[in-house]
């Protein structure tokens, strides 16, 4: 795993020194994170195409989601175990590589019964093997009053790779676009591009990770090895922890509506494919804003305050889409489409800052982040079933105004959870 650089009595030079390792691989864990998860959401700007090229429907296509989604929530509490056990230099590009391959794959249009294999591939690849020694190794890197700005600065600096690459998937579309390329010709060269640019990431983080000795708390954790069920018992102790999961499982569902934009404003007000992918890539450009700007206000104002707000934010946002009338003025969709996306990238870039205030022990810090990752992204599952449905009984816009309702709901409660795991928090700080 990775050192975490704590600095013992030294000159400023050597502190300064360690400081530039730390940030160096925290750098690197930013590139992972940015290059591995936009493939396996394309459908966030190009859902429809995505259907035409693979001719496959809209529940298809929502499926091979809801199976991605199961085997994330299956594998999470494992990766926990996982990143415990084999280092991040290993697990990480591993990770890559799988996603990078399969998306080639991808690439090639196979028939639609290879759709679920390469799906569950995507989720063994950015689930059981990425996801915990991600989080776990960020967590270590950051010192106690750097939570909040790591963990803001890994979702918005990551959210700056994923809009670079879409940008340039963008230009490349409208090119094949103007040449009146098909569907499959449009799609291709854009999912070459980010299946490449994962091999290429993989093969820089095994070359310039540095493969150092466990951190402080890791050593801590070895002396004090648990099971797995002695763990969960230490973890069922920890009430804050399950409030902090039910706050990610409300945020996440915040975030996760934005994958339904690009449909919204085709089906819903009538825009065309160019017009719909250009307003969802301006908001992945939200997203450095929404995380390193959340990040750095969370130090300074709270975490818990920030987040809470951000959710409301998003849900006023939400709100406003409801209420516009079908073919609304291009503007105002664009301005609540930036809204919301920036507060869900703030929210994605705070929750995971609540876990060093649940005072886990080092020794189940792993187990921790794979038990609240199953809880927190078990949207994952039912969320793309809950689309299709409400859409398939609701055709257009008014499909969407439901589906939107649901979300508002997760946003408000989201939102009470965050005050109260601050109370929570507050009370047992006060505790002698």
């Amino acid at each position: 795993m990775i050192d975490t650089f704590a600095i013992a009595a030294g000159t400023p030079v050597l502190q300064k020194k360690q400081d530039l390792k730390r940030y160096f691989q925290f750098a690197l864990l930013l590139l992972a994170a940015g290059t591995i998860y936009p493939m396996l959401y394309l459908r966030q700007n190009y859902e429809l195409t995505i259907l035409d090229a693979f001719r496959i429907s809209k529940e298809e296509l929502e499926n091979s989601y809801a199976m991605l989604g199961l085997i994330y929530v299956i594998s999470y509490a494992p990766s926990g175990w996982l990143a415990d056990k084999i280092s991040v230099r290993i697990l990480i590009p591993f990770s890559l590589t799988l996603v990078g391959v399969l998306g080639l794959w991808f690439a090639t249009f196979p028939d639609r019964q290879f759709l679920p294999l390469i799906f569950a591939g995507w989720g063994i690849g950015a689930g059981l093997t990425f996801w915990a020694a991600l989080i776990k190794s960020v967590k270590m890197l950051a010192k106690r009053e750097e939570q909040g700005r790591f963990f803001g600065i890994l979702d918005g600096g990551r959210g700056l790779i994923e809009a670079l690459l879409a940008t340039a998937a963008l230009s490349i579309f409208a090119y094949m676009t103007h040449q009146s390329a098909s569907s499959r010709e449009a799609m291709q060269p854009i999912v070459r591009l980010y299946s490449t640019g994962c091999l290429l990431i993989a093969v820089l983080i095994f070359v310039f990770l540095e493969k150092r000795g466990q951190a402080a708390d890791e050593s801590a954790a070895r002396q004090d090895k648990v099971g797995l069920f002695a763990g969960l018992r230490i973890l069922l102790g920890i009430p804050q922890l399950w409030l902090m999961a039910f706050v990610i499982f409300t945020g996440y569902q915040l975030f996760w509506v934005t994958y339904s934009f690009s449909s919204f404003l085709r089906q819903g007000h009538g825009m065309d494919a160019m017009a719909a992918g250009t307003i969802t890539v301006i908001k992945l450009w939200m997203r450095p804003i929404g995380g390193i700007g959340g990040g750095f206000l969370g130090n300074r104002f709270s975490n818990e305050n920030v987040l809470a707000v951000a959710m409301l934010l998003a849900t006023a946002g939400l709100i406003g889409l409801m209420i516009l009338p079908q073919h609304a003025n291009t503007y105002a969709l664009l301005a609540l489409v930036m809204l919301i996306g920036t507060m869900t990238y703030t929210i994605r870039g705070l929750y995971w800052a609540l876990l060093d205030k649940c005072q886990v022990p080092a020794s189940v810090v792993g187990l921790a982040i794979g038990v609240v990752s199953m809880i927190g992204y078990l949207p994952d599952i039912f969320l793309p079933k809950i689309n299709a449905a409400l859409l398939g009984m609701y055709p257009g816009l008014g499909g969407f105004k439901v589906y939107y309702g649901y979300i508002v709901l997760c946003g408000v409660l989201g939102a009470a959870g965050v005050f109260y795991f601050k109370k929570s928090t507050k009370k047992e700080r006060a505790q002698p």
